[in-house]
C-alpha cells in the first residue's frame, strides 16, 4: 500500500540517474563485461569487500548467463538509485526489488536485471542493469518521460512507504547541513539563480520558510567568504569570485576521491595534496608514476580518473575520459601522461571528404559511389558515426537518409571526441606495480626505461632488483646495469613460462606465432607479464600469446581469425567483418 499523496516536500529524496547505453554492431560483451567488473571493483561493501551481484528474489545471480543473454541486444539501461537517506534503510536489495517489481508493473513486462549496492562514498547507492530486451524478445523501449521522472517518483513512493514521510525537522537539518559542506549544494543552485553578474543581496523575507531559506543562503555566503569564494561588499551583500560554483564541483571531486582512497585504505601516512593534471598547463608536461587508485567520474558511461603518485611522493588526478573496456591500468600499474594531440579520425575525414564533393551532404549512395571499394560494413561505421555526432547536435539528418554536413564538421568532431575520452594520453609502461617488479622472473620495465629515471624510490628500487639478480646469478656481483643479452634471456625466459603455465592447465599446444603467421580461435583473456599484456588466443586444441591491444576487448570471446604482422596483430570477426576495409 502507497502511502497518502503527500506534498513534495514530504517525499523522501531520492535521485535516480539513467543511461541507455547502445552496443556497438560487431563489439561483442566487452563493454558490458568490464561495466559490471567496475560494479564489482574492491572497496564496494561496508566492510571494503568487492560489490555482491543480485537479481529479484529467489534466484541467484549469473553475470555469464546474462552476459550471453545480452549478447547482440542493441541496447541496455545503466541506472543509479541514491537515496538521501539510504544509510538509515540498511539492506538496499528489498528496496531495489521492490522498485525493479514496481517497473515491471508500469512497463507491463518482466525485465532481466542485476543489481549491486555500492557502500565506497558517504551515500549509499544502487547500480542496476537492465538487458535491453523485454520477456517477449523484443527491444526494451522505456519512454523518457518515465526515465526522466517515473523511475524517480516511484523510488521516492517506496523510500517513503519504509521511512515514514519528512519531518520539518529532517527537512531543516538536511539543509543545515549544506552549509559548510564544501562540495556545489542545493543552497548554491538558489545562490546561483539569484545572483545577478556575480553579484548577490540577500533582501528581507516574508513568511517563516523564505527567512529560513535567507537565513541559510546567508550562513553560506559567510561560509563561501571564509574560503575565498566570495567578497563581503555590505549589509547582506556579496561578489562571487568568478568560477566559484566550478571550484565548489572540484572541491566535492576531492573530497570523494579521499573518501575512495580512505576505503581502500590508500591514504595512510600520504599526503592529502591532490592536484589535477592540466594537459595544457605549464606545472608538469609529462608524468609518470604508479596508478594509486581509480575512481568513478561518471559510473553510467564508465568515465573514470585515475591518482597517480609520481615517483617524488606527489599525487595527480588524471581525467581519462571514456575508455575502451579493459583499458583502464590496474592499481600499481606504471603510467606516463601527457598532453593528447588532437587528431581528425579517418573514418571523418571520408566523411569531410565526400561532403566537400556533394555540396555538404553525405549519404550511404554518395558514399558508394565516390569510393567503389567501400565495403557495406565500412560505410554503415559512417552512419554511427554520424549518428553519434546527431545526437550531439552537430550533424543533421534528413528522412531521406541524406547527412548536412557543416563546414566546422572536422572542428567540433574532433572537440566531441575530446569531450569524450579526454584531453590526455594515457600509456601503460608496466602493467606490473614497481614492488612486484623488484623480485619478477622476467624482463621488466625497471629493467629498461626505469632504469634511466632519477628519484630515491626508483633508484631503491633498481638496487633492490640489481640484488635480486645477482641473487639468482643471472647478473655479475657489483654490474649496476641489465645489458641486453640477460634483457633477451628475461624476456625469452619469461614467455616460455606463461607458455607452460597455459598449456599445463589447458592441455593444449602452444603456437608461438610469428609475423605472416594466422591463428583461428577465440580471445580468451588477457595476462600481465614483466615485458608486456598479452592476449590469450585459443581454441580446443592450441593456443597463443600475441601483443594485447586496447581494441581486442571489444570482441573479447568471440570467434575471430588473427594474423601476426609486423607492427602487431590484426584480426577478422568470423560472422562479419570490422571496420577496417
Amino acid at each position: 500500500m502507497r502511502p497518502r499523496k503527500l506534498p513534495a516536500f514530504r517525499m523522501r529524496r531520492v535521485v535516480v540517474k539513467t543511461y541507455v547505453a547502445r552496443a556497438r554492431p560487431g563489439g561483442g560483451g566487452g563493454a558490458l563485461k568490464a561495466h559490471l567488473g567496475y560494479l564489482q571493483r574492491d572497496g564496494v561493501q561496508r566492510d571494503g569487500t568487492g560489490g555482491e551481484l543480485y537479481t529479484r528474489a529467489g534466484l541467484a545471480p549469473d553475470a555469464g548467463g546474462f552476459l550471453e543473454r545480452c549478447d547482440g541486444d542493441r541496447h541496455q539501461f545503466r541506472i543509479i538509485v541514491s537515496a538521501e537517506d539510504g544509510a538509515r534503510l540498511g539492506d538496499l536489495r528489498e528496496t531495489t526489488r521492490a522498485l525493479m517489481t514496481q517497473m515491471e508493473s508500469d512497463l507491463g513486462t518482466r525485465l532481466d536485471w542485476l543489481a549491486v549496492d555500492h557502500h565506497n562514498t558517504g551515500h549509499p547507492h544502487t547500480h542496476i542493469v537492465i538487458r535491453g530486451k523485454d520477456d517477449r524478445g523484443k527491444d526494451l523501449v522505456i519512454a523518457p518521460d518515465y526515465i526522466r521522472r517515473g523511475m524517480a517518483s516511484r523510488a521516492q513512493e517506496i523510500v517513503t512507504e519504509r521511512l515514514g514521510p519528512r519531518r520539518d525537522l529532517e527537512i531543516a537539518q538536511a539543509r543545515q547541513s549544506e552549509v559548510t559542506q564544501e562540495r556545489f549544494t542545493g543552497i548554491d543552485r538558489g545562490i546561483l539563480a539569484e545572483a545577478s553578474e556575480g553579484e548577490i543581496r540577500i533582501g528581507d523575507r516574508r513568511g517563516a520558510g523564505e527567512q529560513f531559506e535567507a537565513a541559510l543562503r546567508r550562513a553560506r555566503l559567510r561560509y563561501l567568504e571564509g574560503i575565498g569564494l566570495a567578497l563581503p561588499t555590505g549589509k547582506d551583500a556579496w561578489t562571487l569570485k568568478p568560477g566559484w560554483d566550478a571550484a565548489l564541483k572540484s572541491l566535492g571531486q576531492r573530497g570523494d576521491i579521499l573518501k575512495v582512497l580512505a576505503a581502500k585504505r590508500r591514504d595512510r601516512g600520504a599526503d592529502q595534496t591532490l592536484r589535477w593534471f592540466e594537459p595544457y598547463a605549464e606545472e608538469k608536461a609529462v608524468l609518470i608514476g604508479s596508478v594509486v587508485a581509480t575512481v568513478p567520474d561518471d559510473e553510467l558511461r564508465d568515465r573514470r580518473s585515475l591518482v597517480v603518485e609520481d615517483f617524488e611522493g606527489g599525487r595527480w588526478v588524471v581525467d581519462m575520459g571514456v575508455r575502451e573496456p579493459g583499458a583502464v591500468p590496474p592499481e600499481g600499474a606504471i603510467v606516463e601522461v601527457r598532453k593528447q594531440p588532437p587528431k581528425l579520425r579517418e573514418m571523418d575525414a571520408s566523411i569531410l571528404k565526400i561532403a566537400e564533393r556533394s555540396g555538404g551532404v553525405y549519404s550511404d549512395a554518395l558514399h558508394a559511389a565516390a569510393d567503389p571499394a567501400a565495403t557495406p560494413v565500412w560505410r554503415q561505421g559512417h552512419v554511427r558515426r554520424l549518428e553519434a555526432l546527431r545526437r550531439a547536435r552537430i550533424v543533421e539528418r534528413s528522412s531521406d537518409g541524406v547527412w548536412r554536413v557543416p563546414q566546422d564538421y572536422a572542428v567540433r568532431a574532433v572537440e566531441y571526441d575530446a569531450a569524450r575520452t579526454g584531453r590526455i594520453e594515457v600509456e601503460v609502461r608496466s602493467w606490473l606495480a614497481l614492488s612486484d617488479q623488484t623480485h619478477h622472473a622476467g624482463l621488466t620495465w625497471l629493467d629498461t626505461e626505469g632504469a634511466e629515471m632519477a628519484g630515491e624510490k626508483l633508484a631503491r628500487a633498481r638496487q633492490t632488483r640489481l640484488a635480486y639478480l645477482q641473487q639468482k646469478e643471472w647478473l655479475e656481483s657489483g654490474a649496476e646495469e641489465v645489458g641486453e643479452a640477460l634483457r633477451a634471456k628475461l624476456r625469452a625466459m619469461e614467455l616460455q613460462r606463461a607458455f607452460a603455465v597455459i598449456s599445463a592447465s589447458t592441455r593444449r599446444a602452444a603456437i608461438q606465432m610469428e609475423t605472416g603467421d594466422q591463428f583461428d580461435g577465440r580471445f580468451e583473456k588477457v595476462m600481465d607479464l614483466g615485458q608486456g599484456r598479452f592476449a590469450v588466443l585459443g581454441n580446443s586444441k592450441e593456443f597463443a600469446l600475441v601483443p594485447w591491444r586496447p581494441e581486442m576487448e571489444r570482441h573479447r570471446g568471440r570467434e575471430m581469425a588473427f594474423s601476426r604482422t609486423a607492427a602487431g596483430v590484426s584480426w577478422t570477426i568470423r560472422i562479419e567483418r570490422g571496420l577496417d576495409r
